[in-house]
């Protein structure tokens, strides 16, 4: 973000010139075509589950229009509060008296170009934005004629709540403890005439973090693990030209007591400006953290004037990356791609990812499943808690886009616990490398729940006593994986990441080989390969050995490791990574009906879930697919595998769309795919789930866009294969990113593609278009 507001240090004049010329030049080409996809509501809204997301930056907002009030919610990466709970800032509610918005001309614009959302009527226009750059929302009102503002801000945080039942779920305690589970109260109070609110994470007493390290036998190390939680602070100030403090309210909306302090106009007006800025911080005093928060609002004073323009001219160079457009009967897919699409972008330069089990965009759970009439802050699978096998399909997406600031909070989220990951193989194991579990916390460590509180005497400390979970340590690889991807896709120097990368390999080599060892006299089967026992096949194959997906990612990565340029290894480490790769066990087989298949493990004691891992060398791994030796085995797999058949569908996180499409199955790919971008049941078409999780899904929109991009465009190395599983009635542009800084352009039009441009040149020699 830094090096990008860079561009941007000249005068004045120059500055506004050369946005205006981005700006319109972007207009041109991609912005109009954007603008199609503009979602336009003409009638109000019933609730907050008919909002429509706006943000940026990393806020989001769930913006509608009730009963002739505006309201938004306001979600920030990283408020985490004592118990790991995401809680939103607050809400705000907007009233114009005379109100303008009970007229029949009423509209409310999701205006994707500007990255903004607009609502218009009776000789009125709100616009609500954020500025890409700062943490700050901004809202301007221009009337035909002078309206009074009220401008509530609603806290419904306004005493200690006791959190019981099915509501644990939405922090990291996820069950019922031996003591009572509060969300703790913020602070609110005018400041003069404007709202100051915040929440500090209390450092006198256990949060879910000493929790956690207690449970889990960490306590020797804990000076040493990265903590996130404590003295966390967030929240910000609420101000306006012409507005003055004007006491309070209360009220209840869905099922949360709320408290409002309003800002009312000191004179009618016909415009109206407010501006809302956010700030988190790990601050030790509330003086230190309130100096940050008043650093954003001098910096978004210093750049009052060219704020709003260097964010649009942010978006408009984001949709001019990337793109995928089908006309015709199925032109909602694409639709539906863009709309998901803005909703990553909101969080571009967060601090954390993108969570797969809303985002930054959920809102009062009893619309998403009347039983949980919670608060705004409820999602199921908490805040602070990461799923890998689902956040791995809201990234994925992103190297094929060019999105690849996009993908920094997810790569930040394992650097930062990589030394954590790496105590618990020296603490509990007593050897090297980074022991990643799956349903980890933001610090690194195992959700508590999940690492189970009920054990065994003697069962290892360092596991998972869960029938999920154990022994699901090779997800961290996907991850890996990404990493490279960027070197490949976008030419990025990934020095900072090769550490990582080794660690977690050195966890499998040293892990596996010290268990082969407590069990007998050799570490290595007859064949010289890794006992990869006990081992899972996702978390539906357990107690595996030998795991298709553990072989798969172990031998990709080194493979992949062993390709970069010589600059990123020295010779001692290539030897290494050499040795590892001879001991990884060939990818296992099975058959059916007569049919070769492959197989998620040699064996396995139980089915727990409903995966397909079996597939998992098509998706992610890609050793098998259109080009590639041994197609049939995998299309066998797909066809015969009563597990893979019987698992079948496109709800949330399933993966058929993309096994389809990397398949050459385009009747198949494109079916799923349909179903997978079909317009949510809530009222803003991506809003998709809750399927297995939560809404909106974003998790299904990832898997949904893999889909669709893979169909399109697929790649073996240097090799790009266009229209791979593509139906012949679906036309339409696209423009997507291929490795070694590769972008292709171009029309579909009866099957085939016209006007290619491949940048650079050099790669259209590299191209082939399917089916030949």
């Amino acid at each position: 973000m830094l090096t990008y507001m860079g561009q941007f240090r000249f005068g004045e004049t120059i500055i506004k010139s050369l946005l205006l010329s981005i700006i319109c030049s972007n207009a041109l080409a991609q912005s109009s075509e954007i603008d199609r996809y503009n979602v336009i509501w003409t009638t109000q809204s019933k609730n907050s589950g008919e909002s429509m997301p706006c943000g940026g930056g990393d806020i989001g907002l769930n913006v509608w229009v009730e009963n002739g009030d505006v309201l938004f919610y306001m979600a920030r990466s990283g408020t985490f509060d004592e118990n790991n709970q995401m809680l939103k800032p607050g809400r705000m509610r907007l009233r114009l008296s005379p109100n303008p918005f009970t007229a029949n001309d009423f509209k409310q614009e999701l205006r994707l170009s500007e990255g903004s959302v607009r609502i218009s009527a009776g000789g009125t226009v709100l616009d609500i934005w954020v500025d890409v750059f700062r943490p700050v929302i901004h809202v301007a009102i221009k009337s035909a004629q002078p309206t009074q503002l009220n401008a509530f801000y609603e806290s419904w945080r306004i005493d200690d709540h006791v959190v019981t039942g099915t509501e644990l779920r939405a922090n990291s305690y996820k069950a019922p403890q031996t003591f009572e589970v509060k969300t703790l109260k913020d602070e609110v109070a005018f400041q003069g005439n404007e709202i100051l609110f915040y929440h500090k994470n209390r450092a006198d007493q256990e949060n879910i973090f000493d929790f956690t390290v207690r449970k889990e036998q960490m306590e020797a190390v804990k000076d040493q693990l990265f903590n996130p939680v404590k003295n966390n602070t967030f929240g910000g100030i609420v101000r306006g030209r012409n507005l003055r403090a004007a006491g309070n309210a209360e009220g209840v909306y869905a099922s949360s007591k709320f408290r409002a302090w309003k800002l009312e106009s000191m004179k009618n007006a016909r415009s109206h400006e407010i501006e809302i800025g956010l700030h988190v911080a790990q601050s030790e005093t509330l003086v230190e953290w309130k100096a940050g928060l008043a650093a954003v609002f001098r910096d978004a004073d210093l750049n009052k004037k060219t704020a709003l323009v260097k964010t649009q001219a942010w978006w408009k160079q984001f949709w001019d990356r990337s793109y995928i457009t089908i006309e015709g009967k199925d032109n909602t897919i694409s639709r539906n791609y863009q709309l998901f699409r803005y909703q990553l972008a909101c969080n571009a330069f967060g601090k954390w990812p993108t969570k797969f089990n809303g985002g930054l965009f959920a809102f009062d759970p009893e619309y998403v499943d009347k039983k949980y009439s919670y608060s705004p802050d409820f999602l199921l699978w908490g805040g602070g808690t990461f799923t890998a096998q689902n956040q791995r399909l809201v990234y994925f997406p992103m190297c094929k886009n060019g999105d690849f600031d996009l993908l920094k909070p997810q790569f930040d989220f394992y650097l930062n616990n990589l030394r954590n990951a790496e105590l618990r193989s020296e603490h509990y194991w007593k050897h090297k490398g980074a022991s990643f579990t799956e349903q980890i916390e933001n610090f690194g460590l195992p959700n508590v729940t999940e690492y189970g509180m009920k054990r065994p005497a003697g069962y290892d400390p360092g596991m998972e006593h869960n029938a999920w979970l154990e022994y699901q340590w090779e997800t961290v690889f996907e991850f890996c994986l990404m990493m490279l991807e960027t070197e490949r896709y976008e030419g990025r120097d990934i020095s900072a990441y090769i550490p990582f990368i080794e660690s977690c390999l050195t966890f499998y080599d040293e892990h596996y080989q010290m268990l082969a060892r407590q069990r007998g006299a050799k570490t290595l089967d007859e064949n010289g390969h890794y006992i990869l026992y006990p081992t899972t096949a996702a978390e539906t194959f357990k107690m595996t050995y030998n795991s298709t997906t553990v072989i798969s990612a172990l031998k990709v990565i080194l493979e992949r490791l062993l390709a970069l340029p010589e600059k990123y290894l020295e010779k001692p480490q290539r030897e290494q990574w050499s040795t590892m790769l001879k001991k990884v066990p060939p990818i296992p087989f099975a058959e059916f009906e007569g049919h070769k298949t492959l197989a998620p493990a040699l064996a396995w004691a139980r089915v727990q879930n409903s995966e397909t891992p079996q597939l998992y060398p098509v998706f992610p791994w890609g050793i098998y697919g259109v080009g590639k030796p041994g197609l049939e085995i995998a299309i066998n797999t797909y066809k015969y595998d009563p597990h893979a058949v019987k698992f079948r569908s496109h709800v949330g996180w399933r993966q058929y769309s993309i096994f389809a499409a990397r398949l050459g199955l385009t009747e198949e790919a494109a079916a799923l795919t349909r179903e997978k971008f079909k317009d949510s049941n809530h009222r803003f078409p991506t809003f998709w789930g809750p399927g297995f999780d939560w809404t909106p899904d974003h998790n299904w929109g990832g898997s949904a866009m893999i889909g669709l991009q893979e169909m399109l465009l697929q790649t073996d190395d240097r090799k790009l294969f266009l229209l791979p599983a593509w139906p012949k009635e679906w036309n339409g542009k696209f423009k997507l990113h291929a490795p070694y800084q590769t972008i292709l352009e171009g029309d579909i039009k009866d099957g085939k593609v016209e006007n290619l441009k491949v940048t650079p040149a050099s790669r259209a020699a590299d191209v082939t278009i399917l089916p030949l």
